[in-house]
């Protein structure tokens, strides 16, 4: 079984980019970053896909969207 991965590492990830993403090109960098079948887990919730983990983080305002992309600065990190 892979092992679980914190969203605050994705979080970091896209901080440390400075890039904007579309949610397709954050699911590619994510894979290319964490593995194709990386699972995920945050505070609040397990097992998550990186579909799962991209809709949970903008649920909770963790990203700006804009017109765009997602963006995720570094004051945006808990």
């Amino acid at each position: 079984m892979n092992q679980s991965i914190h969203g605050h590492q994705v979080m970091e990830m896209m901080a440390k980019s400075e890039q904007t993403y579309t949610k397709q090109a954050l699911k590619a960098e994510i894979a290319t970053s964490f593995g194709e079948n990386a699972r995920f887990h945050t505070c609040m919730g397990s097992d998550l896909n990186a579909d799962q983990l991209i809709e949970f983080l903008a649920s909770k305002g963790k990203f700006i969207e804009s017109v765009e992309g997602i963006k995720m600065p570094e004051e945006h990190l808990c």
